[in-house]
C-alpha cells in the first residue's frame, strides 16, 4: 500500500500524465475539424500525429540533457511549463505550420517528463512498491484514453477544436500547481551525470530492455492504429458504437496498467514474459474473433488489459538494468514506446497496402510481440549466465 505521504505526489504526477496523454491522442478524433478549419487535407492533418511522435522521440534525449543539472522537481516543472506553452500555441495557432510547430513543442516535454517522473515515483515509495508507483503515474495516461480523449473530442466537435487545446492548457496548469504543492523536492536524488548516464547505452542489457519495449509494445499499435476499420468492416460494429468499444479498450488499459505494476513488484521478468505470451495469443486470436461482434468486443477489452500490463514492467526493467544511471535510460524508454507505436502503425499500414486482409494485420502484431518476448528471454538468459559466471569466479 502507498503511504499517505506518497499518494498525493503520485496523484499529482498522474494528473500531469492525464493531461499529456490527452493532448497526444485527442488530435486523432479532431482531424476533420482541424482539416476543415485550416483548409488542409485529412492526410496533412494526420501528419500532426506524426509530428507529435517525432517531437517525443527527438525531445526525450535532448530535454534529458538540458535538464540534467536541475533538481528533479524543478525539471518536472520546467517540462510542464513547456507543455503548457505548446498547448497554448495550439489553441491560438493561426495556421497549419504554427499548429505543427506547437504540437512539436508540446511533445518535447513528453519523453523527459515520463522518464524523470518514473524515477521520482520510484523514489517516493519502498523498493518493493516501485513498479506499482510507476503504474500509478501511468494510470493518468490510460485514463486519458478512457476520459480525456472522448471528452476532448466531444468538446472540440461542439465548441471548436481550439476549445480542446484551451482545456488541455488548463489541465497543464492544474498539474503544475499539483506538482508544486504535493511533489517534494528530492535533494538526495542527485541530478544525473550525463557523461555517466550515456555509458548506459553501452550496456547490452539496457539496449535489450529498450528493444523489448519497441517490439513488445509495438505489436499493440500494429493493430490498434487500424482498430476502427477492423471493428466496422470485420466485426460489423457501426461507427456510432465504435467509440464505445474503444472506451471499453481504455477501461481494460486502466486495469492492465495497475495489474502490471503489481505483477512486476512480485516477479518482474517472469511476469513480463507471461504478459507478452498472453498479449501475443490474444492478437493472434483476434484474427478470428474479429469476425464476431460479441467475441471481438470481449477480445478488445481483454487485449487492453494485456497491452497496458506491459507498461510498468517494461519501464521498471529499464530503470533496474540502468543501475545508478536511470534517468536517461528511463527517458529513452518512453521514446522507445513511441518508436514502437510509429513502427507498428507503419507495419500495419504496409500489410494493408500489400493487399492483405485485415485479420493478417492482427497476426503481424502478434509476430512483433513474439519478437519482444524473444528479446525478453535473451535478456533473462544473459542475466542468469552473468550470475553463474560471478558465482564461479567467486569460488575460484
Amino acid at each position: 500500500m502507498h503511504t499517505p505521504s506518497s499518494r498525493l505526489p503520485l496523484l499529482a504526477l498522474s494528473v500531469a500524465a492525464f493531461a499529456i496523454g490527452t493532448t497526444e491522442f485527442v488530435i486523432m478524433g479532431l482531424l476533420p475539424e482541424v482539416a476543415a478549419d485550416l483548409k488542409v487535407s485529412i492526410p496533412s492533418a494526420g501528419m500532426l500525429v506524426s509530428g507529435y511522435a517525432l517531437g517525443v522521440a527527438v525531445g526525450a534525449p535532448v530535454l534529458a540533457a538540458l535538464t540534467a543539472k536541475l533538481e528533479r522537481k524543478r525539471a518536472l516543472l520546467l517540462l510542464l511549463g513547456l507543455f503548457i506553452l505548446g498547448n497554448l500555441l495550439c489553441a491560438v495557432a493561426p495556421g497549419y505550420d504554427v499548429l505543427m510547430a506547437a504540437r512539436v513543442v508540446a511533445a518535447f516535454c513528453h519523453g523527459s517528463f515520463f522518464g524523470i517522473g518514473a524515477v521520482v515515483a520510484a523514489h517516493l515509495v519502498p523498493a518493493n512498491q516501485r513498479a506499482r508507483a510507476i503504474a500509478m503515474m501511468f494510470a493518468g495516461l490510460t485514463l486519458a484514453n478512457v476520459l480525456g480523449v472522448p471528452f476532448g473530442t466531444f468538446l472540440g466537435q461542439w465548441a471548436g477544436w481550439r476549445s480542446t487545446f484551451w482545456a488541455v492548457t488548463l489541465l497543464g496548469v492544474i498539474a503544475a500547481v499539483a506538482v508544486v504543492r504535493f511533489v517534494p523536492a528530492l535533494p538526495n536524488l542527485k541530478a544525473p551525470d550525463m557523461a555517466r548516464e550515456l555509458k548506459v547505452l553501452r550496456e547490452p542489457q539496457a539496449l535489450i530492455a529498450l528493444a523489448m519495449t519497441v517490439l513488445g509494445f509495438g505489436g499493440v499499435f500494429t493493430v490498434f492504429t487500424y482498430i476502427a476499420p477492423i471493428l466496422q468492416e470485420q466485426s460489423h460494429i457501426s461507427p456510432q458504437w465504435t467509440g464505445a468499444v474503444l472506451v471499453l479498450f481504455g477501461l481494460g488499459t486502466t486495469i492492465g496498467n495497475m495489474l502490471g505494476g503489481r505483477l512486476a513488484d512480485w516477479k518482474l521478468m517472469p511476469s513480463l514474459m507471461g504478459i507478452l505470451v498472453v498479449l501475443a495469443v490474444l492478437m493472434a486470436a483476434f484474427a478470428w474473433t474479429m469476425h464476431s461482434t460479441v467475441a471481438s468486443i470481449v477480445t478488445v477489452f481483454v487485449w487492453g488489459v494485456a497491452a497496458f500490463a506491459t507498461v510498468a514492467p517494461l519501464q521498471s526493467r529499464v530503470v533496474h538494468v540502468a543501475g545508478d544511471a536511470p534517468n536517461l535510460a528511463s527517458t529513452l524508454n518512453i521514446a522507445a514506446f513511441n518508436l514502437g507505436n510509429a513502427g507498428g502503425a507503419w507495419l500495419g499500414g504496409a500489410v494493408i497496402a500489400a493487399g492483405y486482409a485485415l485479420p493478417v494485420v492482427s497476426l503481424a502484431g502478434a509476430a512483433v510481440t513474439v519478437a519482444g518476448l524473444l528479446a525478453t528471454i535473451v535478456s533473462v538468459a544473459l542475466e542468469r549466465r552473468a550470475a553463474t559466471t560471478a558465482v564461479t569466479a567467486g569460488c575460484v
